[in-house]
């Protein structure tokens, strides 16, 4: 398929009104202004988020101009996209700004702020703060309570009885505002913020009077739903050390490995269908995987520490060797307890964390699986997870 081809279907789930009328702009020559939005209610950026910042790299390198926006102004109201009940915490501005911090190093890892067409970074709140009354009025005289109001997830938490704090509610206005104030032709974004989006798409209309395109990236997940890179807090993150990075990926469902290949890598399309085919007349998924995870270590970092922690992964768990030079050395007292260790080693974060890994199975000391969290730490290799290992010294 030809760039603009592959830029229009590979990793994408929808584009509105359609595909066919934004084929016709790209293949008139026309260069679009387009953006993404993230907001900064976390530090790390993770491989869910490579999905849309690879869509982003092929709009870049066909020469369109790509914004970066940093939601350090819509992450005040909190995105309610995907939120089963109302957020317990709002962020400010300071506290935005300041998870935003390291956004363009580890989202840099994949497309370029520098070169010839550089990818331009924006902060909303830069207008969304500088709104007066009237402004917001104006906005909301856009839309109706009713349009609002029939959004899934709202309906879906007024069947539960769960409350809708206002500040959400108005979410999509102020990230639907940001299409105008940047004059944009075009929005990317996950499919769940499909919602948002169309509200922008109706707002750059009333405004500006010109169509915007709305284009949505599928939603890397496993075949329960759960998000990948961001479940439960196992945030598998773009820079992550190479090893971590390689073991998070081969403990990934094999259900994940196709749309691995087709969102997360250049690998062909043609090649991505012949591993669908094989798996679907079931050849063993593990050479698949370790490709997979080669492809987005090598990606993320270089093929020399890909081809490295591939060797590592085959020594460590498919060889069940340790090799000394990887082991980090954890001098305890005597006296500790694994509860205690696991803090001390930070491999949990609170004693809590650490007694729900030994409930769950996950720590071993010598390939002895731990039951008991109060017992005394000993001698050894303790062994945390599937990939988290230390060699234990008592002083």
């Amino acid at each position: 398929m030809d760039k603009i081809e592959e830029l229009l279907t590979r990793g994408v789930d929808n584009v509105y009104p359609t595909k066919e009328e934004l084929e016709k702009v790209l293949r008139s020559g026309k260069k679009l202004k387009l953006y993404q939005g993230f907001d900064p209610t976390g530090t790390q950026l993770h491989i869910g988020h490579m999905v849309g910042f690879r869509k982003l790299k092929q709009w870049q390198d066909l020469g369109h101009e790509v914004i970066f926006l940093i939601g350090d102004g819509t992450g005040q109201a909190g995105d309610p996209s995907g939120k089963t009940k109302a957020r317990e915490k709002f962020f400010t501005t300071e506290e935005l700004r300041e998870n935003a911090k390291n956004y363009v190093m580890q989202a840099a890892k994949i497309v370029s702020f520098t070169g010839a067409n550089p990818v331009k970074i924006m902060y909303n709140g830069d207008w969304l703060n500088k709104l007066e009354l009237t402004d917001i009025l104006e906005i909301f005289g856009h839309l109706s309570l009713q349009q609002l109001i029939e959004r899934d997830l709202f309906q879906e938490r007024m069947k539960q009885n769960q409350s809708i704090n206002m500040r959400e509610f108005i979410y999509p206005a102020l990230q639907g505002y940001d299409s105008v104030a940047m004059e944009v032709d075009l929005e990317l974004g996950g499919s769940d913020q499909l919602f948002n989006m169309l509200v922008g798409r109706q707002l750059v209309k009333d405004y500006l009077n010109k169509e915007k395109f709305v284009m949505t990236t599928p939603i890397l997940a496993d075949s329960t739903g759960a998000k990948i890179g961001k479940s439960e807090g196992n945030v598998i993150g773009l820079t992550d050390e190479p090893n971590n990075l390689f073991g998070a990926i081969m403990a990934l469902g094999d259900d994940v490995i196709v749309k691995g290949f087709e969102y997360l890598t250049d690998v062909p399309m043609s090649e991505v269908q012949e591993i669908a085919d094989k798996l679907k007349a079931g050849e063993h998924p593990m050479n698949y995987k370790k490709k997979l995870a080669f492809e987005i270590v090598k990606q993320l970092n270089d093929e020399e520490q890909a081809q490295k922690a591939s060797a590592s992964f085959e020594s460590r768990v498919q060889n069940k060797e340790l090799p000394e030079d990887e082991l980090i050395e954890l001098s305890v007292k005597e006296d500790f307890t694994f509860l205690e260790t696991l803090v001390f080693g930070e491999f949990a974060e609170s004693k809590s964390d650490a007694k729900r890994l030994i409930e769950q199975g996950g720590v071993s000391l010598n390939d002895e699986k731990i039951t008991d969290p109060d017992a005394k730490i000993k001698t050894g290799t303790l062994k945390v997870g599937k990939r988290r290992f230390a060699k234990i010294v008592l002083k």
